[in-house]
C-alpha cells in the first residue's frame, strides 16, 4: 500500500470549512498554494482534516529539512518548555543560545574567528547584515542580484530582484540599493566575465566602490528558479570584495543546513563569506534566524545596537542544536546529495516541456518551456500541475521570475519510496496534462 491515501476532493468538506473562514478573516496578501487544513504531520508526510495524506515535496519552503515534527526534536521541545519558554536573552542569559552560537561559529564558512546573534526570520537576518555592515564599513551602498530574493520587510523588499508579488505598490523603496546581473546559463548568454565586468561598469558610472558597505547574494537563487552561478563567479565576487573592502553577505536562509549537499552551499564554490544569514530549516519549523560573521565585523555596533525580544528564543535554540546533532548522525548531508540524483535521473527526457531539470543535492528546479527551442516560459502549465499534483497527493512549489519553474525541496528524511511515489504522481501528472493537449 502506497503512502499517499486520496479521499475526497482536494480540499475536502472540512479543509472547505476552513478556507471560508480563511477567506472571512485572513487578508488576500497572505496566500496559501494547497487549500488544506493539516491535522498531522511526519517526515515527508502530511495528512488533512478529511482524512488525505500527502507527500511533502516542498518543506515548508525549505524549513523542514529534518521532516515534520522529528521525534528528537520534540521531545527536547517539551523538555525546554518544563523549565522555560522564553525569559528574553537582552534579559537574562540562557545556555541553549550561547551554545548555538558556538556551534555555528565553528561550521559557517571561513577560517576566522567569528560571532553570532539570533533573530525571529530569514528577512530579520538578513536586515541586521545590512546594518552590521553599514556600521562596519561606514558606508551607505549596497549590491544585489537580479532574481533575488531576500524576504519582505521594507529593506529586504528593496534588496529582492522581482517586482511581482513582492513590490509592486510598496514604493518608495530603500536607497543606495543597486542591482546587478546574476548568473542565468540557461537562459542567457552573458559569461562570467561579463557579468564581473559589469561591477566595474557600476563602479565608474553609477557609485564609487568605496561607498559600498556590501554586496549580498544566495548562492543558490531559491524564488529566483533554482539558478546556480559557476565558481569562477562566486570567487570573483569574493576577490571584488576584498580589493575594496566590501562586506560579502551571503544569504543562505533557504540553502542552508544541508539542503544542498553540503552543510552550507558556499562550501561548493569554496568560498567564504564575511557574513553569512541562516534561518528557515535551522530550527526544524521554529521562529529562528543567525547572523554569523567575522567577529571584528559583528562587534562593531556597539552595546544596545543590536536587539530583538524573542529572537533566540529557547525553544527555536535547543531545536537548532538538536537538528544539527540529527544532520550529522543521519547524514542528511549525503541524503540530500542521493535525493538530487535520483530526482534528476528520473525527470531526463520525459517530457519536450522540460527545459532544464537544476540544482544543488535535493534543491531541485524544472523550468518548463513552450517550446525547447524558443525558451518561451510557461507558467500556465506550472499551475496546472501543481494543481492536478497536489489532487493526487504530491505537494510541490512554483518559482521563478516568470512563475515557470517547479522547485522541489523535499525533507532529507523521506524515504527512496516515498520519493520514487510522489515522483511516479509528477511524472503522471505531467504526461495526463500533455495527453489532453492541454499544452498547446
Amino acid at each position: 500500500m502506497g503512502f499517499i491515501k486520496i479521499r475526497t476532493d482536494i480540499p475536502g468538506p472540512k479543509s472547505a470549512s476552513l478556507l471560508k473562514q480563511r477567506e472571512d478573516h485572513i487578508p488576500r496578501g497572505i496566500s496559501t498554494n494547497v487549500p488544506i487544513e493539516v491535522i498531522e504531520a511526519k517526515g515527508a508526510l502530511i495528512r488533512d482534516v478529511d482524512g488525505n495524506q500527502f507527500i511533502d515535496l516542498a518543506s515548508g519552503i525549505g524549513s523542514l529539512n529534518v521532516g515534520h515534527s522529528h521525534p528528537e526534536v520534540v521531545k527536547v521541545l517539551k523538555d525546554q518548555a518544563d523549565h522555560f519558554i522564553h525569559p528574553v536573552f537582552p534579559v537574562t542569559m540562557y545556555k541553549s543560545y550561547v551554545q548555538l552560537a558556538e556551534k555555528l561559529n565553528e561550521i559557517i564558512p571561513g577560517n576566522f574567528p567569528k560571532k553570532t546573534i539570533f533573530l525571529n526570520s530569514g528577512a530579520e537576518g538578513v536586515e541586521n547584515a545590512i546594518k552590521i555592515a553599514r556600521r562596519y564599513t561606514n558606508r551607505p551602498a549596497i549590491i544585489s542580484f537580479e532574481r533575488g530574493f531576500h524576504g519582505r520587510t521594507f529593506m529586504t523588499m528593496s534588496l529582492t530582484g522581482k517586482v511581482k508579488n513582492f513590490k509592486k505598490g510598496f514604493g518608495p523603496m530603500a536607497t543606495d540599493i543597486y542591482r546587478l546581473p546574476y548568473p542565468y546559463y540557461y537562459r542567457d548568454s552573458l559569461s562570467d566575465k561579463e557579468l564581473l565586468q559589469s561591477f566595474q561598469q557600476l563602479f565608474q558610472t553609477t557609485v564609487d566602490p568605496q561607498d559600498i558597505a556590501a554586496i549580498i547574494m544566495e548562492p543558490v537563487q531559491g524564488e529566483g528558479g533554482l539558478v546556480t552561478p559557476s565558481i569562477d563567479f562566486v570567487k570573483g565576487i569574493r576577490k571584488l570584495c576584498s580589493q575594496y573592502g566590501i562586506v560579502f553577505i551571503a544569504d543562505e536562509v533557504q540553502t542552508g543546513f544541508a539542503r544542498t549537499g553540503k552543510l552550507f552551499a558556499m562550501e561548493h564554490f569554496d568560498v567564504a563569506a564575511d557574513i553569512t544569514v541562516t534561518s528557515k530549516s535551522i530550527a526544524a519549523g521554529l521562529p529562528l534566524a543567525a547572523v554569523t560573521g567575522k567577529a571584528e565585523i559583528m562587534d562593531s555596533p556597539l552595546p544596545k545596537e543590536l536587539g530583538t525580544t524573542l529572537g533566540g528564543n529557547p525553544l527555536g535554540c535547543v531545536a537548532a542544536l538538536k537538528v544539527l546533532e540529527i544532520i550529522e548522525k543521519e547524514k542528511l548531508v549525503d541524503r540530500a546529495e542521493a535525493i538530487g540524483v535520483q530526482i534528476k535521473d528520473r525527470l531526463k527526457n520525459i517530457s519536450k516541456y522540460i527545459g532544464d531539470v537544476r540544482g544543488l543535492g535535493a534543491m531541485i528546479g524544472i523550468e518548463f518551456v513552450k517550446n525547447q527551442i524558443s525558451k518561451e516560459p510557461y507558467p500556465e502549465l506550472v499551475k496546472r500541475i501543481i494543481r492536478r499534483c497536489y489532487e493526487n497527493g504530491v505537494i510541490v512549489l512554483a518559482a521563478g521570475s516568470h512563475g515557470n519553474v517547479i522547485r522541489l525541496l523535499p525533507p532529507l528524511v523521506i524515504s527512496d519510496e516515498q520519493l520514487t511515489e510522489a515522483l511516479d504522481v509528477f511524472v503522471s501528472v505531467l504526461k495526463e496534462l500533455e495527453s489532453a493537449e492541454v499544452c498547446i
